[in-house]
Order: structure tokens, then C-alpha cells, then sequence
């Protein structure tokens, strides 16, 4: 870079500052930073990345600890990973006092033994199949399709069949979403009033397990393709039909309710009108249909569902919606929606009833 052109950027933003020191705003951003953090801002994710494969948070417990004896512990660097905590300490992530390393609420959740344990959901970003595919989101942009169409052939469901490791974090950072969000979502519903429930795109039962237990006279049916059926095996019961089938081709289950929990942020708008009205085939007039998803919300602040829209974009070609657009693609396949019930984790419940 210039240093004519360094100088005057440097100069312009102390100027900004000083500006907003009198205003009493000295904490917000130059538009200069906002720019920069956010084009080089990949390394904070990458290093998250990194400290989640290594297991730093797994090696301090309650005491703090050097940077350099966390290194010896997990095979890194020490100071690079001396750097790297000072980075992500900035951003909550761990806290650095003075040559001590020390956990923060945040980095006790990249312990593998944390109740709510999010080290596979941070490994899971890493992979080679989630960031390879921003080489290629020009491909997204342009044409809407996902990128991973250049950079995955066969597709992101095939890449972790075909690369077990990456499919073992894939399957633990579900598990561990599901273990925050299963229990909210019962806690925030009633599902008391349902004879029997239809878990469409249910995976290995979480929620319907979750459900049926709480209300014990209720029955259940887990539809999903025949592959992962197989795998959900163990859920069956008394109470708890598995149909093995795929909701774009195969006939639908009766029920007096029907539960879509993060289904159909994975499709495109056509695809999930197909979805929705596959249910509506199946769903007599007066059933409920709940879409449990995480929302968009209206306004311009920042929001994981905005980031988490652009994932879903660039490696599967889904799309995360704001409550109106979920009501849009349900009044157009003969739903309803008639409520909108938040939980205590990321997602809420669309509550809508067949035309």
C-alpha cells in the first residue's frame, strides 16, 4: 500500500475518533475498521477452527494456564497459539490475563464435556467441505445454485458418507444442537392435545422421543429415507412407528399433527412448497402442521440467522426466512399459519393448521 495513501486512511480515522470521543460514540467502528475486520476477518472463524481440532478448552480446567504449557498439552506451537487466544480472547472467546490463559463462558462450551458442548458445531464450520466451498461462492452469486456444485460433484449429504471423520463431527454437532433445542422446544409447546404425531424429515427420533415421553398418550410416526431409518432403528416402540420413504415422491403418514423441525431451511423456495404440500396430500382439514426453524428477524442488527442464511446458500442451496415467508409458502400449499412461539434456544415454533 502507499504510505501517502496508509497515512491519510490513518489520519482520517483518528480525526472519526476524536469526533466521536466529543460525541460520546468513541466505541462504535470507523467505516475504515467495519471494511477491514470484515475482509480480513477470516482468520477469527480459522482460528476458532483450530483451537476447537487442537482441544485447548478440553486442556484448561478451572485453573488458568500459560499459553505455553496449553501447547505442550495439545502438540501446538506456542506462540502461535499464544497469538491466536489473544485474538479469539478479544471476541469472548477465552480471557488472557497478562501470561495466563483462563476460560471464558464462551470457551467452556468448546469442552468436549460441557453439557452443551459446541466443539463439534465450531469443527463442523472447519471442514474442508464447508470452507472450500467460499472459493467458489462467485458460483452462488451469480447463479444462486450452491457453490458446492463446483467444489462437491456428488454433494455435501454423499461428501460425509464418503469421509467417515467428517461425518463423525457432522453427526455429534447435531446431536449437540439437538440436545439444546429438543428440550426447548417441549418446554415452549403443548403437544398434549395430539392423538398421533408425524415427525416428517425427523432423522434418528430426538424430537419425537422427546416428545412421546411427555406426553404419554400420544403416539408417533418417524418418516425420513430408508438409510436413515435404518440408523433410527433403536427409537422403535409400542408408541413410535419408523416409515421409511422420501416426503418428494412417497405417500406421507396420517396424523392429527405433523413436526418439521429444521427441514426446510435446507431447500429452496420450490422444494419446499413441494414439502409442504406433500403434508397438505396427507394432513385432513383441521391438522396442525409445526415448522420449528430458526427465524429471521426483522431489522438490520446482526443475527446468526443472517450468516447462517448465506451457509445454507453457499453448500446446499437452502434458505433461512423471516416468520412472514414461512406464513407465504404456507398459505400457498393450503396451511394457515395461525402462531409464531419462541423457545429458549435458537428456534422457534410455527404453529399452522390445513385449510
Amino acid at each position: 500500500m502507499d504510505n501517502s495513501v496508509a497515512d491519510t486512511m490513518a489520519t482520517t480515522s483518528e480525526v472519526e475518533r476524536q469526533e466521536r470521543k466529543r460525541d460520546g460514540t468513541v466505541n462504535e467502528t470507523t467505516p475504515f475498521e467495519t471494511i477491514a475486520k470484515i475482509a480480513g476477518g477470516a482468520c477469527l472463524p480459522r482460528s476458532l477452527h483450530a483451537v476447537a481440532d487442537l482441544g485447548v478448552a478440553d486442556a484448561l480446567d478451572d485453573e488458568p494456564k500459560t499459553p505455553a504449557d496449553l501447547a505442550a498439552a495439545v502438540g501446538a506451537h506456542p506462540d502461535s497459539l499464544a497469538r491466536v487466544l489473544r485474538l479469539l480472547s478479544a471476541y469472548g472467546i477465552f480471557g488472557v490475563d497478562g501470561d495466563k490463559v483462563r476460560h471464558s463462558p464462551a470457551s467452556r462450551l468448546l469442552r468436549s464435556d460441557h453439557p452443551h458442548s459446541m466443539r463439534a458445531f465450531a469443527r463442523l464450520f472447519g471442514l474442508d467441505m464447508n470452507w472450500n466451498a467460499y472459493t467458489e461462492f462467485g458460483h452462488s452469486m451469480r447463479s444462486g445454485q450452491p457453490a458446492t456444485r463446483k467444489t462437491l460433484p456428488r454433494g455435501v449429504w454423499a461428501y460425509l458418507q464418503e469421509n467417515p471423520e467428517a461425518g463423525r463431527i457432522f453427526n455429534e454437532a447435531m446431536v449437540s444442537k439437538a440436545q439444546a433445542e429438543v428440550p426447548a422446544v417441549v418446554a415452549a409447546y403443548d403437544f398434549s392435545r395430539f392423538g398421533t404425531i408425524a415427525d416428517i424429515g425427523g432423522g434418528r427420533g430426538h424430537l419425537l422421543q422427546a416428545v412421546l415421553e411427555a406426553d404419554r398418550s400420544a403416539r408417533g410416526v418417524l418418516f425420513d429415507l430408508p438409510n436413515v431409518i435404518q440408523d433410527a432403528a433403536a427409537a422403535a416402540s409400542d408408541r413410535l412407528k419408523l416409515q421409511a420413504g422420501d416426503f418428494f415422491k412417497d405417500s406421507l403418514p396420517a396424523a392429527d399433527a405433523y413436526m418439521l423441525m429444521e427441514v426446510i431451511h435446507d431447500w429452496a423456495d420450490e422444494e419446499s412448497l413441494a414439502i409442504f404440500e406433500a403434508i397438505r396430500r396427507a394432513a385432513k382439514a383441521g391438522a396442525t402442521l409445526l415448522v420449528i426453524e430458526q427465524l429471521i428477524p426483522d431489522g438490520n442488527e446482526p443475527h446468526w440467522s443472517k450468516m447462517l442464511d448465506i451457509h445454507m446458500l453457499t453448500l446446499v442451496g437452502g434458505k433461512q426466512r423471516t416468520a412472514k415467508e414461512y406464513g407465504e409458502l404456507l398459505r400457498r400449499t393450503g396451511f394457515e399459519l395461525l402462531r409464531v412461539q419462541s423457545t429458549r434456544a435458537d428456534v422457534s415454533v410455527m404453529e399452522a393448521r390445513a385449510t
